[in-house]
C-alpha cells in the first residue's frame, strides 16, 4: 500500500525529520487552522499532528485515514474513542524529554528557592548599592538539600525528576492518586504530599480525573514556603486559585511552563503576573534541540512500525 502522509503542523518541531523507508507521498504544512484540517487531510492515510485537533466530526469525513501519529506524548487533541471504534491506529511519543523536562524543572526550582528573580529586581532598584553591608538580606534563600520534593505523577519524567532531586539531597514523596484510600507501596497519600512537600512538581496527563487537580483546597493545605512547578499540562491547576495563592502569600512561588489555553490568544491572568516569585515560560520545557530530534526519530519509527504491521507506542 502506498501511503499518503500529511504533517499538519511541521513548524511545531525543530528537527530533521527523516523520510520513511517505504513508498509514500508526503505533504507538510507549517501549521493547520481548524477550518483547514479537512482540506489539508484529503486522501491522507497517515496524519501527523502535534496539537492540531482531530475530533470525531472531522475524522468521520476522512475515510482513507488509517493512522494518526501524534508528535507528542499527550493525545488529548485526538478523539480516541472515535479512533478505537473505527479502527484508526493512534501512536504517541514516549520518554523523549527525560533530560530536557527535569532540567527545566530544576531551573525553575533553583531560581525560586534562592529568590534569584527577586534579588535581580532589588539590584535593578539600587537596593544593594545602598546597603550598609556587603550583602543584601531582603529575601530568604533556601537550600534544596534536606528539603522534600513531592511528585505528582511518577512515569518516566517523574522518575527522572526524582533522580535529580536525589542528587541534590532532597527527600522524596510520590503521590498516590487523589482520593484513593488504598496506598500503594512506595507511595504517599495525595493530601499528605500536598501538606508536607517543600517543592511539588506535576507530571500527570490531563484527563477528566486530573483537571484542576490542584485548586483552592490544595493551596490552602500547602506550606507557605512551598513551591509548585508545572511542566505538564495547564489544566491540572486552577489558574485563578494559583493567582490568589501567589498574591496572598499562601505559597512561596510557582514555576509554570503551561497554560490552560495555548497559545493564550485571548489573554490569561497569569500573563500579567509581575511577582518575582512566579516564572512563566512558553511551553518549552520539552523543547531542547536534543529532545526534539529524539522525538522526530521516534515519530518516523512509529510510522514505519505501523506500515510493517508491527505498530509500536500504540495508544489506540
Amino acid at each position: 500500500m502506498r501511503h499518503k502522509i500529511v504533517f499538519l503542523d511541521r513548524d511545531s518541531l525543530i528537527a530533521n525529520v527523516r523520510r520513511p523507508a517505504f513508498e509514500y507521498e508526503w505533504e507538510e504544512y507549517a501549521a493547520t487552522a481548524p477550518d483547514e484540517v479537512l482540506a489539508h487531510m484529503q486522501g491522507a492515510t497517515i496524519a501527523i499532528s502535534n496539537k492540531v485537533m482531530l475530533n470525531a466530526a472531522t475524522l468521520s469525513q476522512l475515510p482513507a485515514l488509517k493512522m494518526i501519529a501524534v508528535a507528542a506524548t499527550g493525545t488529548n487533541n485526538v478523539d480516541l474513542d472515535y479512533c478505537r471504534a473505527q479502527g484508526i491506529a493512534v501512536s504517541n511519543i514516549r520518554n523523549y524529554a527525560v533530560h530536557a523536562v527535569p532540567e527545566h524543572v530544576f531551573s525553575m526550582v533553583l531560581a525560586l528557592r534562592r529568590n534569584l528573580l527577586a534579588y535581580r529586581d532589588d539590584i535593578q532598584k539600587g537596593l544593594w548599592q545602598k546597603a550598609e553591608q556587603f550583602c543584601l538580606f531582603t529575601h530568604p534563600v533556601n537550600d534544596l538539600h534536606g528539603s522534600t520534593m513531592g511528585l505528582i505523577g511518577y512515569g518516566a519524567l517523574g522518575q527522572a525528576v526524582a533522580q535529580l532531586a536525589a542528587a541534590f539531597g532532597m527527600e522524596m514523596l510520590i503521590a498516590e492518586h487523589k482520593g484513593v484510600e488504598q496506598i500503594r507501596a512506595g507511595y504517599t497519600a495525595f493530601d499528605e504530599v500536598i501538606q508536607q512537600s517543600d517543592v511539588i512538581s506535576l507530571h500527570s496527563p490531563l484527563t477528566d480525573a486530573t483537571r484542576n487537580l490542584i485548586g483552592k483546597r490544595e493551596f490552602s493545605m500547602m506550606k507557605s514556603s512551598a513551591i509548585l512547578v508545572n511542566t505538564s499540562r495547564g489544566g491540572l491547576v486552577d489558574e485563578v486559585a494559583l493567582l490568589g495563592a501567589l498574591q496572598s502569600g499562601k505559597i512561596a512561588g510557582a514555576g509554570f511552563d503551561v497554560l490552560v489555553n495555548e497559545p493564550p490568544r485571548e489573554g490569561n491572568p497569569l500573563l500579567n503576573v509581575t511577582l518575582p516569585n512566579f516564572i512563566l515560560t512558553p511551553h518549552v520545557a520539552w523543547a531542547s534541540r536534543e529532545a526534539m530530534q529524539i522525538l522526530a526519530d521516534q515519530l518516523i519509527d512509529n510510522i514505519e512500525a505501523f506500515a510493517r504491521g508491527t505498530p509500536q507506542n500504540v495508544v489506540v
